[in-house]
């Protein structure tokens, strides 16, 4: 019998089976497409997940609230704390259970790496003077400022020049002598790079202190730049260069180097001399006739860190007496005549900052070359913030007092002071002096019972280069790590055009925006020697860590073990000290975040957003769990809609079966029996065609996920025919003469088309609700779905990591969306197509009373339409219900979009309906009218 009857309704049968094919096919490709998103989701986590460290203990005290209200920890924080974690705590949370690198910097201060500039200016040279001089007016730019910089000199002569180490004191000078003209000789480069004070020198050689100096050279300012103003001099035709000084500030940090290494593999950066070692100590000398002293091992990174160009134009000096030239150089007088000689440009010159840093094989211990000063250092405070909506607003401080480059021992201002100190300030920036020794004959000397150091001189045994440090993927790359500035770009088209398209970097101004990572590393056993040498005692005499940042041994990525080992030593550290801040960074990733500047320009920085990794595993599991739900769902009512308009449209058939003595029990094993015929063919079909359609894209297994397609066929057939086969065992025999459609209880007239389909809807409510629970339930899916794939965004989005997942996981969601709703449209048409048969012999009176095919086809659209509309708002109510318990945590405030969202995809579903109606009205306008009325 369910042979006969799929060879007599071939048509059903296949229409059946094609929706069979399209449902069982679709619902296996996208489960498949949504597991193998997953999958790809969780392995770009597993690959990305792992930074440097785990677990990061700051001081308590040092998050701000910008971190606190957004869950983040602030772009190269490091370079703003200074001590607060003691080295007892330190060492008792490097011996707890689970920690397998403990790794702790102590930021001690900023100090000045001193060095001299060379800029060629050889082409703009007089060839054929005897002597000639050059002033170049500098001006040093950064991303953010460009400021005013010292006038520089080159004085070239024909004549030799020789080099002479006079000792004055106990200090060397070192002089260029000029050629003697007659008896005299000229001292010149003497007294302009001395202090410019035109003071005849005391009896020693020495120019006169600063303090025995007039009131108003005392007053001199650091930003001054005629103080770093310097004369050059040379010897030789056509060859010249000016020496301009210049100074780095570097930050100096301690390090346990074992501790280090085994982090980032600190000791496969050195590209000159050797790495730290662990053994590395201070070592206390007492040279003869001098003062003892500490030396402090120390390796400096091999460039600058901060960024900066100089500029200059040149100038060839106007000389009035080429004769009296030297005189003039080396007389007493040398500052105001030079300054007051008029120039004639004749270009300009240029180099990046970055090219004066001490090259790797420049010796900081002959005196001639560069030289690191530990008499001074500075400390910075953080950055502080106001939001406004999304956008960060830095706090401007007062502009750097001059005391904050005054010296505490002698009151001397000290020279050579980057000139971007002038620029706008965001840290404050706090001055040291170190003590010195010099036998208790003054009381700015060190009392050597007080228990202060004087202060040490560094020794750089090593050079290093951070570009060498391995490297960590920069979807997950905390940007916390100890040795690279934040990443910072411009975020609109002027921001980036100010910057010249390049990322702003840190500069030499203290107090500015960006702070430079350390560059200058020594190791904890040469603390107390850092920490002790200070005029003025501080925090960090007691307790002088800044941050410990820790490996947990037994970590792989995010699965539910290594988060809670990460936990665990977690909270066994703010258990043993609570006053201590605990972040667990594994699973952050860079959030980037819009930060407004003076001036107008607006960047974007890498902030750390933490627990990335674990709302995006939870987030694509709960968004995997409700695509499989919904899209079975969709595939189930497609085919519970198909099999009930089957049976409904044999009802005659069933009835006569009945009457034959058919029980309900054969009634049900024939629907059932056909359903599974019917989807053990389509399932071999849409195996097939799965298996093209899986390898295309190239989905993983997509042999065996293809494979899947036939039980899941027979399964959704079955399952779907169960509910119309037992209705199909509720009718009786006189349901085999009854009409499928009845009249209303109460005539009325219709005067329109649109009256007349509303009337058609209403008059069997119950295939009505059938026809729109299909849109409805598309439409709502479709609502879901965006507002999922919305949430799911909103929770994972904002980090560079969630960003990557959701550009991935994007298309897959579309496609369930867009299935929702064809298969809604099409369990709706095929609704309407059932009613119109059996409404056929109504629709053959209207032809045969005079209605043409055109207004036949507008009634049936405009009963799709109404039918559309109806499941349409009532799938955009029930969707906007769903999704209101997610919470506007989930949602953010995207209810207005969402229902936009809905209303639209009621249009399509409208649309659809209609378009796919086309077909089986031209097939009712076929139909002869007299053929219909003679079968009824």
């Amino acid at each position: 019998m369910i042979a006969s009857q799929l060879r007599r309704r071939r048509s059903r049968a296949l229409a059946l089976g094609a929706g069979t094919v399209v449902a069982a096919t679709s619902f296996t490709l996208l489960t498949t497409a949504v597991t193998t998103s997953q999958a790809q989701t969780v392995g770009v986590v597993q690959h990305n997940v792992r930074s440097a460290y785990d677990v990061l203990v700051r001081p308590q005290g040092s998050e701000t609230q910008v971190e606190k209200d957004r869950d983040l920890v602030q772009a190269n924080f490091l370079s703003g704390i200074y001590g607060g974690i003691t080295l007892g705590q330190y060492r008792a949370i490097g011996k707890l259970a689970g920690v397998q690198v403990a790794a702790p910097v102590a930021n001690v201060g900023t100090i000045m790496v001193h060095n001299d500039f060379h800029i060629d200016v050889s082409r703009f040279l007089k060839s054929s003077a005897q002597s000639q001089v050059l002033r170049v007016r500098t001006t040093v730019s950064t991303g953010l400022q460009s400021v005013p910089g010292s006038d520089e000199y080159l004085y070239l002569t024909r004549a030799p020049l020789k080099q002479v180490h006079e000792v004055g004191g106990l200090d060397f000078w070192h002089e260029l002598l000029g050629q003697k003209t007659g008896t005299s000789t000229y001292y010149v480069c003497w007294y302009y790079n001395s202090d410019k004070s035109e003071l005849l020198i005391d009896g020693y050689g020495k120019p006169l202190k600063p303090i025995d100096l007039p009131e108003d050279l005392r007053e001199w300012s650091p930003f001054n730049p005629d103080v770093d103003a310097r004369l050059t001099c040379q010897s030789g035709s056509g060859q010249g260069y000016v020496d301009v000084p210049v100074s780095y500030p570097v930050l100096l940090s301690a390090i346990d180097p074992d501790q280090e290494n085994r982090l980032v593999g600190l000791d496969h950066a050195t590209v000159a001399g050797r790495a730290l070692r662990e053994g590395d100590k201070p070592a206390w000398l007492r040279p003869p006739d001098e003062s003892p002293y500490n030396r402090v091992p120390v390796v400096l990174s091999s460039r600058a860190l901060t960024s900066g160009r100089l500029e200059g134009s040149v100038e060839q000096l106007d000389v009035p007496d080429p004769g009296t030239l030297a005189k003039n150089l080396g007389g007493v007088h040398a500052h105001t005549f030079l300054n007051g000689l008029r120039g004639t440009p004749v270009g300009k010159v240029g180099a990046d900052l970055d090219q004066g840093f001490p090259s790797t094989g420049q010796s900081f211990v002959d005196g001639d070359g560069p030289y690191i000063d530990t008499d001074e250092y500075w400390t910075t405070g953080p950055v502080r913030y106001t939001a406004t909506g999304s956008v960060l607003h830095p706090v401007v401080r007062p502009a750097q007092s001059r005391e904050t480059w005054r010296t505490i021992i002698n009151q001397q201002f000290v020279t050579d002071v980057p000139e971007e100190n002038k620029g706008t300030q965001f840290r404050t920036v706090t001055p040291h002096s170190a003590t010195f020794d010099c036998g208790g004959m003054s009381s700015i000397c060190i009392n050597r019972d007080s228990g202060r150091l004087p202060a040490p001189v560094l020794d750089v045994v090593g050079r290093y280069d951070p570009d060498r440090l391995p490297g960590f993927s920069a979807l997950s790359a905390v940007p916390m790590e100890t040795y690279r500035p934040p990443s910072v770009v411009g975020a609109d088209a002027a921001t980036r055009s100010a910057l010249h398209d390049a990322p702003l970097q840190p500069d030499r101004n203290l107090g500015g925006y960006l702070g430079a990572p350390p560059t200058l590393l020594t190791t904890l056993d040469a603390l107390t020697t850092l920490t002790k040498s200070r005029h003025t005692p501080d925090l960090q005499d007691k307790a002088p860590i800044s941050s410990i940042r820790i490996r947990v041994a037994g970590v792989t990525g995010v699965d539910a073990v290594s988060r809670a080992r990460v936990s665990a030593v977690a909270g066994e550290i703010h258990r043993a000290y609570p006053d201590l801040q605990v972040d667990i960074t594994i699973g952050s990733s860079p959030a980037p975040q819009n930060v407004a500047l003076p001036g107008g320009l607006t960047v974007r920085e890498d902030w750390t957003a933490k627990g990335v990794a674990l709302r995006i595993l939870k987030a694509a599991d709960r968004k995997s769990e409700i695509l499989f739900v919904l899209v079975l769902v969709v595939c189930a009512l497609f085919l519970s809609q198909a099999a009930l308009a089957s049976v409904r449209s044999r009802r005659t058939e069933i009835g006569t079966l009945r009457c034959l003595g058919w029980s309900g029990s054969e009634v049900m094993r024939l629907i059932v029996g056909e359903l599974a015929v019917v989807g053990a063919l389509s399932g071999a079909v849409g195996t097939v065609l799965a298996y093209v359609l899986g390898a295309a894209p190239g989905m993983s297994d997509a042999a065996v996920r293809a494979a899947l397609v036939l039980p899941v066929a027979l399964l959704l057939t079955v399952v779907a025919g169960l509910l119309p086969a037992w209705k199909a065992t509720r009718l009786g025999p006189l349901d085999a003469v009854n009409p499928p459609v009845t009249g209303t209880g109460r005539a009325s007239p219709v005067r329109s088309v649109r009256a007349l389909a509303w009337r058609n809807l209403t008059r069997t409510p119950g295939r009505t609700a059938l026809g729109a629970a299909g849109i409805a339930l598309g439409v709502a899916a479709f609502t879901v779905l965006l507002a999922l794939t919305l949430g799911f965004r909103g929770q994972v989005a904002g980090s560079l990591l969630g960003n990557a997942v959701v550009a991935q996981a994007r298309s897959v969601d579309y496609v369930s969306v867009a299935l929702s709703l064809l298969l809604g449209a099409a369990g709706a048409v095929d609704v309407l197509v059932l009613s119109q048969r059996e409404r056929a012999a109504d629709l053959a009176v209207l032809r045969a009373t005079g209605w043409s095919d055109r207004e036949l086809a507008r009634l049936s659209l405009y009963e799709g339409a109404l039918l559309g509309l109806l499941g349409g708002i009532a799938g955009a109510v029930v969707g906007l219900a769903t999704v209101l318990p997610l919470g506007a945590g989930l949602l953010g405030g995207r209810l207005p979009a969402l229902t936009g969202a809905a209303l639209l995809a009621t249009a399509a579903g409208v649309l659809l309906v209609c378009g796919a109606l086309t077909v089986p009205i031209r097939a009712l306008s076929r139909i002869a009218p007299v053929q219909v009325l003679a079968e009824e």
